[in-house]
């Protein structure tokens, strides 16, 4: 079951399908594509000297070349590690270093980066699309290493509460049951259907390319890399039967967005990442019609715990139809989700506890975590973090997400990890980082300061060390922070004062 088979069986099948376009250019049909993969997986054999299970790592913007790297490296029998482009150098060199990756595909702006910060273990980086790369593609074809379910196939990292990243071990069965899940219950594909990789392709839009290439589907990738919204309403009109993954703020950029769109070229926009804000839902519905579809899941469980379909949110007939759209939607066929208390043991319905799921898309476990895997599963399911609570229909309601985590546009961010940051400046005797509840963004960082530090000093700081989007949108300087007995700082009390509960 090695997922680049899906890639060769649809090039074999639907030869001169279109398989990938840039903008509103076709780049490459189906069987153009499964040759260049092919390719690209010998000279990692060959070339680089990569063993079945090897590592190699991904850094880049959306690029076309995203999509066939990924199956290269898994038709070759090694481990794909798509890392945020977003990142800081030195938090790209604890991902490469950390799984031990050799070898590293990189857009042309942050390959001066990562070598900046690359560890002593990797050994070499190649820009995508460059002089290197395209040399690569000259090598011989090989025929696919066989792999079975269980085998690694995608290491996810995504950030622990220390605020240290952990990767999520995602295998040849966890991303294809993921995969038919999209195709039966969220967005079901047929040949020439197209995905429009807007939100970065090494998360939730990346992983929804499995799909695509099962189906004999059509993945795009914007000129700019990225989101924009009027370069989104443009692919829309060139692209009819047009998906795409989006973050609920990316959702609210394209409502308030005064151009025109030609709605009825969109299948479905599918948002997940953090819940959306009822009225935003509603109006985005007035706006492009009932083209919706939420999703619900971890790097734990990718994209795949509870789904919130179209006919869901498109029945306005229902009498539950408003308080359905503030839910997460049920659980996917192939996972089983219950609310359990601190012991692990399922409440009553209506009653808040932690969101726990198990089935074929939950991981193997943390790589080289050994500890951290066992906390996040036990008795055969995913400890989540995130509390919520279960109806009567077995719809999800999200109450908070894990202790501490922020979710800002889609991206999750630890507290932790910018507190850390903070604490190298001198002037910093106390520190403490929350989200504050944002209509734009759905939170926004904010950290509560006991010290001097001035917020240009502490600006600079953060940002020589970790993301831009990790930086804090504002500075509250304090005398003391509140505690409990024990000396614990109490970010719930900080939390009521941002919310404007005192």
């Amino acid at each position: 079951m090695n997922l680049a088979q899906h890639l060769h069986d649809t090039g074999r099948k639907y030869s001169e399908r279109p398989a990938l376009g840039f903008g509103t250019a076709i780049v490459s049909n189906y069987a153009t594509l499964a040759k260049r993969v092919a390719r690209l997986a010998s000279a990692l054999r060959d070339e680089f000297d990569l063993a079945v299970g090897d590592r190699v790592a991904i850094a880049s913007s959306n690029t076309p070349e995203y999509l066939e790297t990924l199956y290269a490296i898994w038709h070759a029998g090694c481990v794909g590690v798509p890392a945020n482009a977003k990142l800081h150098g030195a938090e790209l060199a604890y991902i490469l270093e950390h799984s031990g990756a050799r070898v590293c595909f990189a857009s042309s702006d942050l390959a001066s980066t990562i070598e900046a910060h690359a560890p002593h273990s990797l050994e070499r980086i190649i820009v995508l699309g460059g002089a290197s790369y395209q040399a690569l593609l000259t090598a011989d074809a090989v025929d696919i290493t066989d792999r079975q379910p269980d085998d690694l196939a995608w290491l996810f990292y995504t950030s622990g509460t220390t605020g240290k990243p952990k990767g999520a071990m995602l295998t040849h069965r966890n991303l294809t049951t993921m995969a038919r899940a999209y195709q039966d219950q969220v967005d079901p594909i047929s040949p020439g259907d197209s995905l429009l990789h807007a939100a970065p392709m090494s998360h939730g839009s990346g992983l929804y390319m499995i799909p695509y290439v099962m189906h004999c589907g059509l993945n795009i990738v914007p000129e700019s890399g990225g989101f924009d919204p009027a370069e989104i309403f443009k692919l829309i009109e060139a692209w009819p039967r047009s998906s795409m993954f989006a973050a609920p703020t990316m959702v609210k950029r394209l409502v308030d967005h005064s151009g025109d769109c030609r709605a009825e070229n969109i299948r479905t926009i599918i948002w997940g990442g953090a819940p959306m804000y009822v009225e935003d839902t509603v109006r985005a519905i007035d706006r492009f019609g009932p083209r919706f579809a939420q999703i619900y899941g971890q790097g734990e469980s990718p994209m795949t715990i509870t789904v919130l379909p179209q006919s869901d949110i498109a029945d306005r007939r229902n009498p539950h139809w408003r308080e359905r759209l503030a839910s997460a939607g049920r659980a996917f066929s192939c996972t089983d989700v219950i609310i359990g208390d601190e012991n692990g043991q399922p409440v009553p319905q209506g009653v808040s506890g932690e969101i726990l799921v198990r089935g074929d898309p939950v991981m193997a476990g943390y790589w080289q975590n050994e500890e951290a895997s066992v906390a996040a599963l036990q008795d055969g399911y995913l400890h989540t973090g995130d509390v919520g609570a279960l109806d009567a229909n077995g719809y999800l309601f999200l109450k908070d997400r894990s202790k501490d985590l922020i979710i800002s546009g889609g991206s999750n961010i630890y507290p932790r990890e910018v507190e850390e940051v903070l604490l190298r400046h001198p002037g910093v005797r106390e520190v403490s980082v929350i989200g504050r509840p944002d209509r734009e963004w759905g939170e926004v960082v904010v950290a509560y300061v006991v010290g001097d530090a001035s917020p240009v000093d502490l600006d600079s700081l953060c940002l020589n060390a970790i993301a831009r989007f990790k930086r804090p949108k504002k500075y509250i300087f304090v005398d003391t922070l509140p505690k409990n007995n024990y000396g614990k700082v109490l970010k719930t009390v900080l939390r009521e004062r941002e919310s404007g509960h005192p």
